[in-house]
């Protein structure tokens, strides 16, 4: 396989972000797992039909479990029963990781929060994060950087042409 192939193989497709993660959770370390899926679920995240609005993480025993992440109905599905479209799933990761995340959680304040889902070498990927939950201040601390950033961007757009 040649470099350029291989590089090709390495990108990832993104599905879904939860794009509101950021901005209510300070993030510290982040994770990719495998989720534990059936055929009809690939197909829809395939088709780009998921949302993380709502979803987290947990661990439960020596297993982590992805809770109210929505994944519709596949429209094409021919078998009999269908999925439950917010259903619980595993996540795959190494046992040390697991084990790592597990303690880690145990601190007060902690959380599990996917960051997004996406296809690497066909299999479906999440990003999960330990995040700490910020308050009002912190985020309002985010909004002035922000707003602060945009502004010096606006008054240096036309000043430089090289």
């Amino acid at each position: 396989m040649g470099k350029a192939k291989k590089e090709e193989a390495d990108e990832k497709r993104v599905v879904a972000t939860h794009r509101k993660a950021r901005q209510f959770y300070e993030i510290l370390e982040v994770f990719e797992a495998g989720l534990c899926l059936v055929g009809p679920e690939v197909k829809s995240l395939r088709a780009g039909q998921a949302s993380l609005d709502g979803c987290f993480g947990r661990h439960e025993g020596d297993e982590l479990f992805l809770f109210n992440f929505y994944i519709p109905p596949y429209k094409f599905n021919t078998s009999a029963e269908p999925l439950d479209a917010r259903r619980t799933r595993k996540l795959l990761l190494a046992k040390n990781d697991i084990l790592r995340i597990g303690r880690t959680l145990r601190t007060k304040g902690l959380t599990l929060v996917p960051l997004e889902v996406y296809f690497r070498r066909g299999w479906a990927k999440v990003a999960i994060a330990l995040a700490k939950g910020k308050r009002g201040p912190d985020r309002r601390e985010d909004l002035k950087k922000k707003a602060a950033y945009r502004e010096a961007e606006k008054s240096f757009k036309g000043k430089y042409r090289g």
